[in-house]
């Protein structure tokens, strides 16, 4: 029985992805994909699993994710179980990578950093008045 542990990121979230041989059971924190909440999170997770249907019969996923938001968590999930699917059936990694690239292949773009006597954003700037 091979374990397989693989990680995946997002912006400030970072996942770890254990996948096991099983009956096709998937769980990010400890909760099972089918309730897991928001919907629109769930449905980006589920989106590779949809691809390696075949795969994912045979095996347990377990996720574990922290840190960032909602949406870059589910990213950085969807990541970490596709670099762990890809490694468990080597078929899989061309599917996903002419599917989208960004499921194998982390999204670098970060948030910019604020600029000094800018108002706390990156790119506004203080507004003038000439009357």
């Amino acid at each position: 029985m091979k374990t397989i542990n693989k990680s995946g990121k997002r912006k400030r979230s970072i996942a770890r992805a254990t996948l096991k041989e099983g009956q096709g059971i998937i769980k990010v924190n400890n909760v099972s994909l089918d309730v897991f909440e928001p919907k629109l999170a769930r449905l980006k997770i589920q989106e590779p699993l949809i691809l390696a249907e075949n795969v994912v019969k045979k095996v347990n996923i377990k996720v574990n994710v922290k840190g960032g938001g909602i949406m870059s968590q589910a990213d950085a999930s969807r990541v970490a179980m596709c670099r762990a699917l890809a490694d468990f059936s080597p078929s899989l990694k061309k599917i996903f990578l002419d599917y989208d690239r960004n499921l194998l292949v982390a999204d670098t773009r970060r948030k910019e950093m604020a600029k000094p006597n800018r108002h706390g954003q990156a790119r506004s700037k203080v507004q003038k008045s000439y009357r």
